[in-house]
């Protein structure tokens, strides 16, 4: 089977903040694509038992972080080309230069945030935002003088959702948690609390917390946050 296209470099792009809007930086192209990569996911589950009884009952608890896998291959010894827009090519010092830059980008400490970056991995139809996990290197090549000339790079990295759009992607009816609506036509604050609580009576309550003067009239397209029972309405 033989495939055509130009060859595509998986890029790590980072921000400062946790709507990727701020880039940190130049974006990152890896030397060598990895030639494999996991994409894991993850249900928590609570187990109930009683005492004495065999088996257990997992009340479902949420839906753990994805996360991706994969390792880097850092080389130096000129045996891989890096005459290519985006990559770093080597130095004297070997791949060191190249690691700690790789380093700095995904796994530092930004003290402008008070934490390691926002990331952003593309590589053809991947997209995946997230923050770095772990990062273990091991270096099996050496000039004589020890100076390092490749390294391979196993990392981890967690998938990130900043809090609003994952109020809007689980979009959960149940009143003990907090929701965040999108206005749509012919929405009314009563309508949408019945929805939300299974009673209209607290919309006076979630007008307080929206700071809405006029409940009656409601902005289609606006969002209005629904906090839980007991919480800012009860």
């Amino acid at each position: 089977m033989s495939f055509s296209g130009s060859l595509e470099k998986m890029t790590i792009t980072a921000y400062s903040d946790g709507k990727f809007s701020k880039q940190v930086g130049k974006s990152f192209s890896v030397y060598l694509n990895p030639n494999k990569y996991s994409h894991d996911f993850k249900i928590c589950y609570n187990n109930v038992s009683a005492q004495g009884s065999p088996g257990s009952s997992p009340d479902f608890n949420k839906v753990s972080e994805e996360t991706m896998s994969f390792e880097l291959v850092f080389d130096g010894t000129g045996v891989v080309p890096t005459a290519i827009p985006g990559v770093v090519p080597f130095t004297e010092d070997g791949i060191s230069e190249q690691i700690d830059k790789f380093k700095k980008l995904v796994f530092q400490y930004n003290g402008n945030i008070h934490s390691p970056n926002y990331l952003k991995l593309t590589w053809g139809t991947m997209l995946f935002k997230c923050r770095m996990s772990t990062l273990k290197s091991s270096y099996n090549l050496f000039k004589p003088d020890g100076t390092p000339l490749r390294a391979r790079v196993n990392v981890t990295f967690v998938g990130y959702t900043d809090e609003v759009e994952l109020a809007k992607q689980a979009n959960k009816t149940s009143p003990d948690l907090s929701h965040l609506i999108t206005v749509k036509g012919g929405d009314t604050l009563p309508l949408l609390c019945y929805e939300i609580y299974g009673t209209s009576e607290y919309y006076i309550q979630v007008a307080r917390v929206n700071d809405l003067t006029n409940f009656r009239s409601l902005t289609v397209g606006s969002k209005l946050l629904f906090p839980p029972v007991g919480e800012g309405v009860a």
